[in-house]
């Protein structure tokens, strides 16, 4: 049953999100069309491009994404604290670089003199706009629009690009977050299009690892990229009893990729090497079961919420639920509590 995006995204409980958009009836809409023939690999890089506009605006941190032919996957940190810190006059200006800006907005912000009441209402779209700003929802819908009516401009049609509202899954701690950014940037090796993570173009795998090494990301011309800024990895966090923390490095991460990547394309279900990124045992997380569920994913589009069994009776009872579905999975997934966690 499709549930209101209320009770799937609340900042309370975590400002980091999965996200997933297909093209409709899942047509290779944003690659090499099999039946047609048709190239469109080129989409690919618009979605990139506006990727980085919109985090230019909007208070979104992108984690880790991957871009294929006929759907794309996001993960994501809302930051409201930041859109709160913004000014009146910072918020009417990236909204400005969305939609227009109401003439009685453009002329508060001019300096000109405007009644109490209308000061009462340039206020209210102001702050409606800096909700706006720091929302999953506006923040997708921006993405996605734009990408239909630039794909549709360029096949000369009308209609539905993308099938239906896009899908979401709450992170809700870190090992969460580790496990569905792994999930996100294996995607191709898992599709059979690529044999290395380094090799996976539109992912964020790729553009770390180039990062790391110093070399200019994909698309890189006259010192511009059309590759977003991705979110800092940082291990200084451990410490932190914050259940939304990322408190792993970047070399940490590229490691258990690397690992799991190979584990993958080795097509042996359930074969484990012997020597385990050190991250996996820090965190408690089960190897088989993170090889497994990177290797084929979640299907079920009723788990609407990814966490240790803890996190998720605590969450789940904070909004009025008595479960989410998942936690017997979450249970094999990370099986042991260390100190401090549930």
């Amino acid at each position: 049953m499709t549930r209101a995006r209320k009770e799937l995204v609340h900042l309370d409980n975590t400002p980091y999100y999965h996200c997933i958009s297909r093209c409709v009836r899942r047509a290779f809409l944003c690659g090499r069309d099999p039946y047609t023939g048709r190239n469109y690999e080129h989409r690919r890089g618009w979605v990139l491009e506006r990727l980085r506009e919109l985090q230019g605006i909007f208070a979104v941190e992108i984690c880790a994404y991957a871009v294929m032919s006929n759907h794309y996957h996001l993960v994501l940190r809302l930051s409201p604290d930041r859109a709160r810190a913004w000014s009146d006059a910072e918020i009417a200006q990236r909204w400005g670089a969305l939609y227009s800006i109401p003439p009685l907005v453009a002329r508060s912000q001019r300096g000109e003199v405007i009644s109490q009441a209308e000061q009462v209402v340039v206020h209210a779209l102001i702050e409606q706009w800096r909700e706006r700003l720091m929302d999953l929802s506006w923040f997708m819908r921006c993405l996605n629009e734009r990408i239909a009516r630039r794909c549709n401009a360029e096949d000369a049609c009308k209609g539905r690009f993308w099938e239906g509202r896009f899908k979401s899954q709450a992170l809700l701690d870190e090992a969460a977050v580790l496990t569905c950014m792994s999930y996100v940037d294996l995607n191709p090796i898992r599709a059979g299009i690529a044999d290395t993570p380094e090799v996976s173009y539109y992912t964020s795998i790729r553009q770390r690892v180039r990062e790391m090494a110093g070399v200019a990301p994909d698309g890189a011309h006259g010192g511009q990229t059309c590759c977003p800024e991705l979110s800092g990895l940082d291990d200084s966090l451990v410490k932190d009893e914050s259940p939304n923390r990322i408190g792993f490095s970047v070399a940490d991460y590229l490691m258990l990729v690397d690992w799991c990547g190979r584990a993958i394309r080795q097509g042996k279900r359930g074969a484990i090497q012997a020597d385990l990124p050190p991250i996996l045992e820090r965190l408690n997380i089960d190897a088989g079961r993170f090889l497994d569920y990177v290797r084929v994913g979640r299907r079920d589009r009723q788990v609407i919420a990814i966490g240790r069994a803890g996190r998720l009776r605590e969450v789940a009872t904070r909004v009025g639920r008595c479960y989410f579905k998942g936690a017997t999975m979450s249970r094999r997934l990370y099986p042991v509590a260390s100190a401090g966690r549930s």
